[in-house]
């Protein structure tokens, strides 16, 4: 089985609830012309458009025949998940969120729902993502700002969400935010192209350093992207850690509990992360829908020489036993 562990999903059926519900969420607005949704909280601008293929299934199913993909793990999509909301409604609009992203892919046996939750409060983040677990969901997608365009995962109000996902053996997806804070990314689409990877690589070595993949072990935790800068800058964490003897977790045991998605395009990449992790701890990804996705991720899988019990732990069976897919 080949599986797909890296795309997003907003059902169509949502965005219609929601618009004959809009009522409950005070702090959201849902624009729709020709067409065409955004989403926008708090007063703040809108989100950008969803597009079709975000939220057209047959599309994405075509797409999946066509790259000889078996299966695929839906997360929502970033842009969607409020973080910024006041903690109470936060918490009804994941759960709104999470009833709409099983039902629709209830009856498609190959796409297989990551719950969202409400990192702005780690009690509430907490109850709804013990919620999701027991409903079904394969695990959880979070974003690496818990406020949306601020904060750290290792805030300890977030230590009850940590403590639950170590606690039910959760696989915790982390993806960047889209926007970084950082006004030098502004031009030449360095938004996509850097700050994704730069908010991976924060986010993640602040986690690194607080011993969070330590004392959570429970929890699978994965990195989008090839883990950003992460792999490449290990050494400098480990180095960081010798200087400063006894103020920070060891990076390196860290480092040895996570997981890599395979988007990096280049094989020699791929093959520099499978030599710093191991091949069991990489899995194959897309990014679907998304243009600066890669829409034919077995590509550099291909290209990169693996063996083929490589290849196998990379494409499928590695995330089975991850998802909990057969």
């Amino acid at each position: 089985m080949i599986i797909d562990t890296h795309a997003h999903y907003t059902p169509q059926s949502m965005l219609a609830a929601l618009k004959t519900q809009i009522d409950r969420f005070p702090s959201i607005d849902l624009l729709q012309e020709d067409g065409k949704f955004q989403l926008a909280f708090c007063g703040g601008s809108p989100t950008r458009p969803l597009s079709p293929k975000l939220r057209d299934t047959d599309m994405r199913l075509e797409w999946m025949d066509d790259q000889s993909i078996d299966a695929q793990v839906v997360g929502g999509w970033l842009d969607s998940f409020g973080y910024e909301l006041p903690a109470e409604e936060g918490e009804s609009w994941c759960r709104f969120m999470n009833e709409f992203q099983m039902t629709g892919t209830d009856n498609i046996n190959r796409l297989y729902p990551l719950a969202t939750v409400p990192m702005q409060d780690g009690k509430r983040a907490a109850k709804v993502l013990e919620e999701a677990m027991a409903g079904g969901f394969k695990g959880v997608m979070i974003g690496t700002q818990p406020n949306g365009i601020s904060g750290n995962l290792d805030d300890p109000d977030l230590d009850p969400f940590w403590e639950a996902a170590s606690g039910l053996g959760a696989t915790v997806y982390l993806h960047p935010m889209f926007g970084c804070g950082d006004p030098r990314l502004n031009d030449f689409a360095l938004m996509n192209a850097v700050g994704r990877g730069t908010d991976t690589t924060t986010a993640v070595s602040r986690l690194l350093f607080s011993g969070h993949f330590l004392k959570y072990s429970g929890m699978k935790f994965v990195l989008s992207h090839g883990g950003g800068a992460i792999p490449y800058m290990m050494g400098r964490l480990a180095k960081n850690y010798e200087i400063h003897p006894g103020q920070y977790s060891d990076p390196v045991a860290s480092f040895r509990k996570l997981y890599f998605d395979s988007v990096l395009f280049a094989p020699d990449a791929l093959n520099f992360l499978c030599s710093s992790c191991g091949h069991d701890k990489v899995i194959l990804g897309s990014d679907y829908p998304f243009p600066i996705g890669d829409m034919t991720p077995l590509k550099v899988i291909d290209e990169a020489g693996f063996t083929d019990p490589q290849r196998n732990m990379i494409v499928g069976e590695t995330a089975a036993k991850l998802f909990g897919i057969s």
